[in-house]
């Protein structure tokens, strides 16, 4: 990667046919710890560059998927060289534009290389079976066969591992894709997209249409119930997943919906409590409570609640160091635009209720009248907020299912394990879960019972592996899964084959030559 900046004479709006088109319809990438900073200008993509952008990659499925599966494989084996060589560079893009620590951003840009490094091999790993027929001199086959042209729409929370885990599979797969990123890192995606075009990614396999999710990513679902699609992946609220789902139902097809979470932690009164305090500050802060597995009902029991709460509070206040994100010794840096402080703080004055208690103090947005003790960074052109945690919450406030996207999350109390696992399951959504526990049974019963789709055991709700399934349940996702072998099944379709090689026609279950036994043969007494 260069040091070149996208300036405002670019304005690039798509990618389609592996050219950068332009647009009029502006929008800014700021850098949210210091808005001053424009990362860069982009555009709007139009409803025509959308249309161009999908008959591009239609045209383009035609030859992708008579690629050889190794040798797709082998581009994205290319493209994890590349990340790894421009890791650096694309991590401190990803903290500028998004407000990520540094620390982390490494981390969502290594996640990114695990995935081709876990994928490649799968170019050669897309088996089929050969079965056995009822019917002499007959073969029967199964292959697995591309979907063809897949759109998806991602958050920009983690703007180089989510879309990783979509567009490596569904590209091995032989799959052509259409890319709505988010708004939020367009300069992140830019970089992304030209590090794949490097890699070796032949024309019109790979397309992009920049914009904001109310006029490229409407326009982009529109195209659903047009035809222009064949599978679609959307990362974002339960809200507009489920808008999604409505419109691929009616179009008979599963698209992949990775929604919201209210990811639940219980915390035992046999568990280590110091590593359990841990977990809670990685889980309700990393990335500022930015993350759909972030922790979002902390359930203790009532024999160590005070004591939890107390420790908890303490550690917070002199410990937890908010910030300039190129500084790694800040636990959290800014949100990542305008729009999710102004959630944050509509969710603290609409959530928080008279009953409620608030140890860390209301909170609000730092520097506007609001402070915190370790802050460092600038504050007046900065997008930081303190941290909250909220007591008092029971499972009939509006706080305790609702996802708040923050560095905010609640605490509940339980008497026994089945209600902590009915506080953990009944607010409908289904991401993940920990539970923090020295008793094998314990873990055992919450590992069983949890209806999210990922439980750790003494470990945060935060986290995942480029090999293990990612996905949630219930309000969090339909089912499907994004990393590991399983998803595969989302970017490719069963095709049996029969091919009857006997000169006649043979009818299954007609024809077959089934052995009858002999019914009247009884044993000697």
């Amino acid at each position: 990667m260069s040091k070149k900046n996208l300036g405002p004479k670019n304005l690039c709006s798509a990618l389609v046919n592996g050219q950068w088109l332009t647009a009029t319809q502006e929008f800014i990438s700021y850098n949210p710890a210091n808005v001053s900073d424009v990362c860069g200008v982009f555009a709007e993509a139009s409803s025509s560059q959308i249309d161009e952008a999908a008959q591009c990659a239609r045209t383009a499925f035609k030859t992708w998927k008579t690629t050889p599966a190794p040798v797709r494989a082998g581009i994205i084996s290319n493209f994890g060289k590349l990340l790894e060589i421009n890791k650096e560079a694309l991590s401190k893009c990803l903290t500028r534009e998004m407000g990520k620590p540094l620390r982390e951003a490494r981390g969502d840009v290594q996640e990114a290389i695990d995935t081709c490094h876990f994928f490649v091999s799968e170019g050669r790993r897309l088996y089929g079976q050969t079965i056995p027929s009822e019917m002499p001199n007959k073969e029967l086959y199964t292959y697995r066969r591309p979907i063809g042209v897949f759109a998806c729409i991602t958050a920009g929370n983690f703007p180089v591992a989510v879309p990783s885990w979509y567009f490596i599979p569904a590209l091995i797969a032989g799959n052509t894709c259409v890319w709505k990123p988010s708004e939020d890192t367009p300069l992140t995606s830019y970089w992304f997209t030209e590090l794949l075009l490097q890699a070796g990614l032949p024309k019109g396999v790979f397309n992009v249409v920049f914009g904001t999710g109310q006029v490229t990513g409407d326009a982009l679902v529109k195209g659903i119930d047009r035809g222009l699609f064949d599978k679609v992946g959307f990362t974002g609220s339960s809200a507009v997943g489920m808008r999604i789902g409505e419109i691929c139902g009616r179009n008979l097809q599963h698209p992949c919906l990775e929604l919201g979470g209210k990811n639940p932690m219980v915390v035992c009164p046999d568990a280590n409590l110091e590593l359990a305090l841990q977990g809670v500050l990685f889980s309700g802060f990393g990335t500022g409570g930015q993350r759909c597995t972030s922790l979002g009902n902390l359930i203790v029991h009532e024999s160590i609640h005070d004591e939890f709460v107390d420790r908890l509070v303490k550690k917070v206040l002199a410990d937890l160091k908010i910030g300039d994100p190129v500084n790694e010794k800040n636990f959290y840096g800014p949100l990542i635009s305008k729009k999710f402080v102004s959630h944050h703080q509509r969710h603290l004055s609409e959530l928080v209720q008279s009953h409620h208690q608030l140890p860390l103090g209301l909170g609000g947005w730092i520097g506007h009248g609001v402070d915190w003790k370790h802050f460092e960074g600038d504050a007046e052109m900065g997008l930081y907020v303190r941290p909250n945690i909220v007591l008092n919450v029971n499972e009939n406030d509006a706080l305790y299912s609702t996802e708040t996207f923050g560095p905010l999350f609640n605490v509940l109390k339980y008497k026994d394990l089945d209600h902590a696992i009915h506080l953990s399951n009944a607010h409908g959504f289904g991401l993940s879960s920990a539970i923090y526990t020295q008793d094998i049974m314990n873990a055992y019963r919450f590992r069983n019972e949890i209806t999210a789709g990922m439980t750790s055991i003494n470990n945060s709700t935060t986290g995942a592996e480029a090999h293990l399934p990612f996905g949630g349940n219930g309000k969090s996702g339909n089912g499907s899964r994004q990393s590991g072998i399983w998803v595969m099944d989302q970017f490719t379709k069963w095709q049996a084959v029969n091919w009857d090689m006997s000169g006649k026609l043979q009818l299954a279950q007609l024809d077959t030559g089934y052995v009858e036994p002999n019914l009247g043969f009884r044993m000697n007494e």
